[in-house]
């Protein structure tokens, strides 16, 4: 099983700029091996490591701890879309087989239509052509927006990182819902089941999740969902064992084999297992 989303920092490095001791308990050093405990009593053995942080640094400290981690299958980094020389830089990270995709964190920022102006096309046509998949951070706002950008480039594989956030909390439905089907209709486009539980009302049981997560499989089926720990953003409202638990409850028996492994494999462009 491949958890498609989790995070290692150090805040020595002081690029984290969301990440303050407001945080609570996720306000402390990570490493790999702690992910590898958080996960030791579930089937997971594998995973993708995204970025945490708006600066090129931590791309590079990434993929500098997933070269020696076997169980790190790739990489979503970041880098500066809108640099004059971004086609090249985004050539350059590229060079190292573990960058699998890349991420801006979109929101972060305060125009939701930043993704769309014309100055980000040399960034689309550099991952394009180094085949990385967009990872898209966003909140229902953004859902016409990445509408918009997967008609633009229909080759892009572009992944909704937790299911674009519905305020589940305060029963956000209608438009987050509608927004999401409009999306699932580019077929290029796939979504992480993962982070919903830390959009729930605070010690809410994983089961609240139930309308959220049956309705984007029902939107991209289960060879374009893949599950995500978002460990250990994750652990404000529960532990890996139990979401992983949960989710698996949420899928049916029969979709696990590709929401567990293959759509991330497909996702990031993975080698499948034999």
């Amino acid at each position: 099983m491949i958890d498609a989303h989790f995070h290692i920092w150090q805040l020595a490095r002081g690029d984290y700029g969301w990440l303050t001791a407001a945080q609570g308990p996720i306000y402390r050093n990570v490493s790999l091996d702690d992910w590898r405990q958080a996960r030791a009593h579930s089937a997971v053995t594998a995973g993708i490591l995204v970025q945490a942080a708006p600066t090129e640094a931590e791309t590079h400290f990434l993929l500098e701890h997933a070269q020696a981690a076997p169980d790190v299958l790739g990489v979503v980094g970041w880098v500066d879309m809108l640099a004059l020389d971004a086609g090249q830089r985004i050539r350059s990270l590229s060079q190292d087989p573990l960058l699998r995709g890349l991420r801006p964190m979109l929101q972060d920022l305060t125009d939701p239509d930043w993704i769309l102006q014309p100055a980000l096309q040399p960034a689309f046509e550099a991952m394009l052509d180094c085949e990385l998949t967009f990872d898209a951070l966003i909140t229902p706002v953004h859902l016409p927006r990445i509408t918009v950008l997967a008609a633009r480039y229909p080759d892009l594989r572009i992944v909704v990182d937790h299911g674009a956030k519905p305020d589940i909390a305060a029963g956000q439905w209608g438009e987050w819902a509608a927004g999401m089907a409009r999306l699932a209709a580019a077929p290029q486009v796939v979504c992480k089941l993962s982070g919903l539980w830390n959009q729930a009302a605070q010690g809410a049981a994983a089961d609240a999740l139930a309308a959220y997560a049956h309705h984007l499989l029902a939107c991209f089926g289960a060879g374009r969902v893949l599950w995500g720990s978002d460990w250990p953003v994750l652990e404000l409202a529960g532990n890996y064992p139990a979401w992983h638990a949960a989710a698996r409850s949420l899928v049916p028996a029969a979709d696990h084999p590709l929401v567990f492994e293959l759509s991330a494999r497909r996702a990031y462009r993975l080698p499948t297992t034999s």
